[in-house]
């Protein structure tokens, strides 16, 4: 059947792509040099992949202490600082995803074992049966230490001449120091603020 085609369509002919495939073979070294260069921070030890595993727990330990005072919300204020809790948990659970991508998209794994978010965490897990004063000075507390973290991470991004790091890192902390901004201005009032323990349910 093929013989009885016109030559022209039996005949192959070089497809306009062919040329442009050959160049990208012929700089594959090249771009393997560059990507070298541009993974010189996929190493476990790197300084700037053990800031961002180190954001990755930060984050979803403190996106769990929100959701806990969200559930543990009592007294006078309750509507106010239930909803609070629960956008701040909301707002912190959608950095998680642009943490461990960075860390994938350097080449390493970033932490997903609850034990080992936990390990890497700066911040700490909300203690129970706390007052409403305790639950948002611990809020507090922890948001200090992100801010401080973070801040430092960004210096060694820089260092180590990761600007999407930087960029990434920069953004990320302003959600933190908004937050702390909230909590410090909530302790700094208290107007109604309860001290007690919250009241059995029994």
């Amino acid at each position: 059947m093929r013989e009885h085609l016109p030559p022209e369509i039996r005949k192959p002919t070089s497809h306009p792509r062919s040329s442009t495939m050959a160049v990208t073979a012929k700089n594959t070294p090249h771009t393997q040099s560059l990507a070298r260069q541009l993974s010189t921070e996929n190493t476990s030890n790197s300084p700037v992949v053990q800031d961002l595993r180190r954001q990755v727990a930060n984050a979803t330990v403190l996106y769990l202490n929100y959701k806990h005072y969200h559930w543990q919300t009592f007294g006078p204020h309750f509507r106010d600082l239930h909803k609070l809790f629960d956008d701040l948990g909301k707002e912190v659970l959608e950095t998680v995803d642009p943490l461990a991508e960075r860390v994938r998209m350097i080449g390493q794994d970033p932490p997903a074992h609850p034990l080992e978010l936990l390990d890497l965490a700066g911040v700490t897990a909300a203690a129970p049966h706390s007052t409403m004063r305790e639950m948002i000075e611990e809020a507090d507390r922890n948001l200090l230490v992100v801010i401080k973290e973070i801040r430092q991470a960004v210096k060694t991004a820089d260092q180590h001449d990761d600007p999407g790091t930087v960029d990434l890192l920069s953004r990320l902390v302003q959600i933190h120091e908004k937050h702390e901004w909230w909590a410090r201005d909530i302790l700094r009032t208290g107007d109604g603020l309860c001290d007690t323990d919250r009241p059995s349910d029994q």
